[in-house]
């Protein structure tokens, strides 16, 4: 009897329990949903926004706890909330921070990618951890898990090269990838229009407007990247499109999924040669 019983899985895209030998969710309606492939996007997250957005804070809170430990005696323990508890430069460099000088001199490009997960201190990370669980969820809900991923990614990736091309020597931090997520959001709002349209686009253009008011104020904070971002989030937004428009697509997941690689492949590249570096050296 148990030989003729279906076999049962949940959706990756939806989480609906479905048959294995389903050509195509009957819920959501994504092809081949017990795919290899598929699958694995589900495996790691990229279908489940909840779980998506606590594995970025995790993996940004994982390296800042790592270049606390690479710092050793270098921590920075001031009474100034402003450099309290933050890693050592040379912690940050060997971890990926960019700029002009690890890229110029050392050839590291991959740092325009590691960069985005390394913070400088306490308030730092929790200011932009905090930012980005407000708008993952906003991004998600109208473009979707994977489209958010390859707007967080990409965006952050092309915010630290305009940075770079500016002149930057070194910088860190998610800023310039949830600039992305608030230039996604302008874009959306913008084209959407109506009265939640324009809720939207006073709502995030209001944080936008308070992210430039405080870089013109604090010295250090990297413009470049935060303008460079934004505008890498806005044309993003705009070639892929939101839901309303049209659905998330295979392009979207396997973009979201080569982002997601290249993401764990970069940071698992930055740790070990730090380590290899620290005790090897």
């Amino acid at each position: 009897m148990t030989g003729g019983q279906r076999q049962s899985m949940l959706c990756p895209n939806c989480g609906k329990l479905i048959s294995t030998s389903e050509p195509r969710c009957p819920y959501c309606g994504i092809g081949r949903p017990a795919s290899m492939s598929k699958r694995l996007l589900g495996t790691i997250g990229l279908s489940d926004p909840d779980r998506l957005i606590r594995s970025v804070i995790y993996v940004n809170v994982g390296m800042y706890l790592i270049s606390l430990l690479f710092s050793q005696s270098r921590i920075g323990l001031s009474m100034n909330p402003l450099t309290f508890l933050s890693p050592g430069d040379n912690s940050l460099f060997l971890l990926g921070m960019t700029g002009t000088i690890p890229i110029d001199r050392f050839g590291r490009w991959w740092s325009l990618l590691a960069a985005n997960y390394l913070h400088g201190g306490i308030l730092h990370i929790f200011f932009n951890m905090a930012a980005f669980r407000q708008l993952a969820f906003l991004t998600v809900r109208e473009y979707g898990t994977y489209r958010m991923v390859v707007i967080y990614t990409a965006s952050g990736t092309l915010g630290f090269l305009v940075s770079y091309l500016a002149g930057i020597p070194y910088t860190i931090g998610a800023s310039a990838a949830v600039c992305g997520l608030i230039g996604a959001m302008l874009y959306y709002g913008k084209s959407r229009g109506g009265v939640y349209g324009h809720t939207i686009y006073r709502q995030v253009g209001s944080w936008a407007i308070g992210l430039v008011v405080f870089g013109l104020l604090i010295p250090g904070i990297n413009n470049w990247g935060h303008v460079g971002g934004g505008v890498a989030g806005a044309l993003i937004g705009y070639l892929m499109g939101y839901r309303e428009r049209t659905g998330e697509r295979s392009m979207h997941r396997l973009l979201a999924g080569v982002c997601t690689v290249m993401t764990v492949a970069v940071l698992l590249y930055a740790v070990v040669s730090a380590v290899i570096y620290r005790f090897a050296g």
